[in-house]
C-alpha cells in the first residue's frame, strides 16, 4: 500500500480542468487530470475555427500563468481575441506540458464512487477515498483512488436535440446524414461544399446560432457560392433582445456577433421562422433526401438540404450515478448554484461570483465545476470557471478564508451564449449602463410574424463558455 497522499482527480483537461490542476499544484496538492480525448483541450480543438468573444486577458487563469512563467511562455496580447485553435495551441497545450505526467489523455472516466460503498451505504462513508474507474484508449481499465474529485468534463459531448419538447424530434436520428450539432467550419473545403449554394435550417437562438448564420451569410455573399440560404428557426418570437446586448454588451465582440446575425436576416441571407417548435424531420417525397421540418402546430417548412441544431448542451451525469449529488430538478446544476444562474432571470453579468459553498453536494469532496456546473443553463464564462476552481482548491487545502473570498467581477450583458465570430480586435468597448441593457423589446418583421416575447434559450458552442 502506497504511503503517498492520494491525488485529487480532475476530470477533463479543458480550460477549467487544467486551471484546477494549476491551482492544486500551487497549493502543494497533487492533481491527476484524466482527459478522454487524445490531447489536452480536445473539445476546444473541435471548434478551433471559432473565435472567442472574450479576449486573451479574460481566458488565461492567473494560477496557470504563474505555473507557465518559468518556462519562458509569453502571454498573448491580452486585448486580442483568440480562436479555439489559438486557445488550445498557445495556452492549453503548454499548460498541459508543464503539468507533465499529471495529465493523462485517452483516459475516459466511466464511474466515480466511494471505496467499498455504493450510494446507498452510510456506514463510514465519509472516511473512504473516492474510487475513479478509468478506461484507456488501448482498452486497459484502472481503478484510481482519490482524496477528492473535481469534475470539469464540460458538456460538449452531449448537445441538446432539435425537438421542442427536449427530446429528439421524430426522424431526427434517422436524418443524421444531413444534421450536425456543431457550428460548421466553412473554410474547410469539404464543409464548404456541404453548405455552399444549398438551403440550411439553423435551429437555436444563442451565440452558436448567430455564428452559423453569419457563416452562411458569408457564403451567400461570396461570388463563388451565391445562392446559399439559411432558414433560422426560433422557438419563440423576435424582439430587440433576441440579438443580445448589442453596443450595450461589455464584451463588445459578443454584441457584434448578435449584430452580424441580425444583418444576415435583414440583408436577405436568412429567413426567420418564429414560434416553431420542431416535432418531426421527414424526408422530402421527391426522393432527393432533403428534409421537411414539421412543427408541433402542424406547420411544414419547405425542404432543406441540411440542418444545424444549436439548441444548447446538457451535462452527462451517468458516471456520477453512485455519488450523492444535490441537483436542481430543472437545470441539473448544484442546488445551491441554480437560483443564481437561472436563465429566466440571469445573463452572464448578473450571475454573482460563487465558489465552493454553492458548488457543494451531500457527498463531501466531490465538486462539479466549469460549464457542467451550470447544467442546462447557457450563461457560463471561462472566467467564472477559473473563480470556481480557485475557491474549490482553496477549500480542499483548508484555506476557507480564501475559499470564501470573492475575486471576480463579470462583464455586464443582456444575453450570454458561447463563442463569437468576428475578425478584428479593434471593437470598441462601451459602457452598457446596466447588466441587461439590451434594446427595449420591440417586435420586428423578419421574414415571418413574431410569436411572442424573445429570450436566449439555447446554449453555447464553446469558446469562452467552454470548460
Amino acid at each position: 500500500m502506497s504511503t503517498q497522499p492520494l491525488p485529487v482527480v480532475v476530470i477533463g483537461a479543458g480550460p477549467v480542468g487544467l486551471a484546477a490542476a494549476a491551482h492544486l499544484t500551487g497549493r502543494g496538492i497533487e492533481p491527476l487530470v484524466l482527459e478522454s480525448g487524445g490531447t489536452a483541450g480536445a473539445a476546444v480543438r473541435e471548434w478551433s475555427h471559432v473565435r472567442l468573444f472574450s479576449t486573451w486577458g479574460e481566458v488565461v487563469d492567473p494560477a496557470a500563468e504563474k505555473l507557465l512563467a518559468p518556462t519562458g511562455w509569453t502571454r498573448p496580447d491580452p486585448a486580442t481575441y483568440p480562436s479555439g485553435g489559438d486557445w488550445a495551441e498557445r495556452y492549453l497545450q503548454p499548460l498541459a506540458d508543464v503539468l507533465g505526467d499529471r495529465v493523462r489523455t485517452g483516459a475516459t472516466v466511466t464511474g466515480v464512487s466511494r471505496a467499498g460503498r455504493d450510494r446507498i451505504v452510510d456506514a463510514d462513508r465519509e472516511s473512504q477515498p473516492f474510487t475513479v474507474h478509468v478506461e484507456y484508449a488501448d482498452g486497459r481499465e484502472e481503478r484510481v483512488l482519490a482524496r477528492a474529485v473535481i469534475d470539469a468534463s464540460g458538456t460538449w459531448g452531449t448537445p441538446a436535440p432539435a425537438g421542442g419538447d427536449g427530446l429528439p424530434a421524430l426522424g431526427e436520428k434517422a436524418a443524421a446524414d444531413r444534421v450536425t450539432y456543431r457550428v460548421p467550419d466553412v473554410t474547410d473545403p469539404a464543409v464548404r461544399a456541404r453548405y455552399a449554394g444549398r438551403r440550411t435550417a439553423v435551429i437555436g437562438t444563442g451565440a452558436s446560432a448567430f455564428t452559423a448564420l453569419a457563416a452562411l451569410a458569408g457564403l451567400d455573399e461570396d461570388a463563388g457560392t451565391r445562392g446559399t440560404r439559411a432558414v433560422w428557426i426560433l422557438r419563440r418570437g423576435i424582439s430587440g433582445a433576441t440579438f443580445g446586448g448589442g453596443t450595450a454588451d461589455q464584451l463588445p465582440a459578443r454584441g457584434a456577433l448578435g449584430r452580424a446575425a441580425k444583418a444576415a436576416v435583414d440583408d436577405g441571407h436568412a429567413d426567420a421562422v418564429t414560434g416553431f417548435r420542431t416535432e418531426a424531420f421527414e424526408r422530402d417525397g421527391d426522393g432527393d433526401g432533403r428534409l421537411v421540418l414539421v412543427a408541433e402546430d402542424g406547420r411544414r417548412l419547405a425542404p432543406v438540404d441540411e440542418v444545424i441544431v444549436l439548441t444548447g448542451f446538457r451535462p452527462d451525469l451517468s458516471f456520477l450515478a453512485e455519488i450523492r449529488l444535490n441537483l436542481d430538478e430543472r437545470l441539473q446544476a448544484p442546488a445551491g448554484l441554480a437560483p443564481l444562474i437561472d436563465p429566466n432571470q440571469h445573463s452572464c453579468g448578473t450571475v454573482p461570483p460563487h465558489g465552493h459553498r454553492e458548488l457543494s453536494h451531500p457527498e463531501q469532496g466531490i465538486h462539479v465545476v466549469g460549464m457542467k456546473s451550470y447544467g442546462r443553463a447557457p450563461t457560463f464564462l471561462a472566467m467564472t470557471g477559473y473563480e470556481q476552481v480557485r475557491s474549490v482548491t482553496a477549500a480542499l487545502a483548508g484555506d476557507l478564508d480564501a475559499a470564501d473570498r470573492l475575486e471576480l467581477t463579470l462583464p455586464e450583458t443582456g444575453v450570454c451564449g458561447g463563442a463569437g465570430l468576428f475578425d478584428t480586435p479593434e471593437t470598441q468597448q462601451t459602457d452598457g449602463g446596466g447588466c441587461c441593457a439590451a434594446p427595449e423589446a420591440q417586435l420586428e418583421t423578419l421574414g415571418a410574424p413574431a410569436a411572442g416575447g424573445a429570450a436566449a434559450e439555447e446554449g453555447p458552442a464553446g469558446g469562452c463558455c467552454g470548460s
